[in-house]
């Protein structure tokens, strides 16, 4: 089967990996979950760039040496790229996790399809039918349904905090970078292209990772922080990221957008499966919403 960008074989592969990515990802909640009190936010994020780097070059180390005359006409983006993907979407998430909900956290995340939706419309100039509408619309009931157990009258009671913050900004540089992503031609493939933002990202992170171990937040270093590191580099790191810059090539912004919806069903999987937590009906109301809503979302 050929994977060739724009044929049967890549959209098909492409959505797939919709619905494998998120369970990369949710990775991610269990690592910031055991993080505090083990490896400050930027050393984590640090960590997991560092390492993923390596992991992606070692794949794409043809292509980066036949190409590297290529570099200084895309540095500038790798760099952006870089500081919205890696260090603010990495390092401000695990931040804001340290006071803040869980239930907040996916709330302000359930805002990213929709910003991303829009401003591909706008901007991209992506068309979005009715059909996808209903599917984005289905798909956000859904994660809603979820994140609040089936009690909407529980969304009236939320209250922000400081930790809100961080996590509003991690979505609006979530937003930036897939539009970006999107909208910038580069002359590398997908992992080639992540392989160099991560890099990129590296160097953003070094300069507040030194001055967070040296002024604020002391990092320990033993085999529990390393298994954190190697953990979030490989699943939510490498894999993750990797599959949607596959996805953004194929389906285009808006529809890739999707795979935070099915974040809070796949968290509750895995908590159920490593945690030992219960999987209630509101999670299987969610499922039944998320599920058809991605199918409208991505049909050609």
């Amino acid at each position: 089967m050929q994977f060739t960008h724009g044929s049967a074989g890549a959209h098909r592969l492409a959505v797939a990996l919709l619905f494998i990515t998120p369970a990369l990802w949710s990775v991610n909640y269990l690592v910031a979950r055991w993080a505090p009190g083990v490896i400050a936010p930027h050393a984590l994020a640090f960590g997991r760039w560092a390492l993923a780097a390596l992991l992606l070059a070692a794949v794409c180390t043809g292509e980066l040496r036949a190409k590297r005359h290529l570099v200084r006409n895309e540095w500038r983006q790798f760099l952006v790229l870089g500081l919205l993907g890696m260090w603010v979407c990495g390092a401000f998430v695990y931040i804001g996790g340290h006071s803040t909900s869980a239930v907040n956290i996916g709330l302000l995340y359930a805002a990213s399809p929709v910003l991303i939706a829009i401003a591909s419309a706008l901007w991209l100039h992506e068309r979005i039918g009715p059909l996808q509408v209903a599917g984005l619309a289905l798909a956000l009931a859904g994660m809603l349904h979820i994140l609040l157990r089936g009690d909407w009258p529980a969304l009236l009671a939320l209250r922000l905090n400081p930790g809100d913050l961080w996590i509003a900004v991690a979505v609006a540089c979530w937003t930036l970078y897939s539009l970006l992503l999107r909208a910038w031609p580069s002359a590398f493939s997908p992992v080639a292209r992540l392989t160099l933002t991560a890099v990129a990202g590296v160097v953003v992170l070094l300069p507040f990772t030194v001055v967070e171990a040296l002024l604020w937040w002391p990092t320990e270093l033993s085999w529990r922080s390393a298994a954190l590191v190697a953990a979030a580099a490989l699943l939510p790191g490498a894999g993750a990221y990797g599959a949607y810059s596959i996805m953004q090539r194929e389906l285009g912004a808006a529809r890739v957008g999707l795979v935070l919806y099915l974040g809070p069903l796949y968290s509750a999987v895995l908590a159920w499966l490593v945690l030992g937590e219960r999987i209630s009906g509101y999670h299987l109301v969610g499922g039944a919403l998320i599920l058809p809503g991605i199918f409208l979302s991505t049909r050609k």
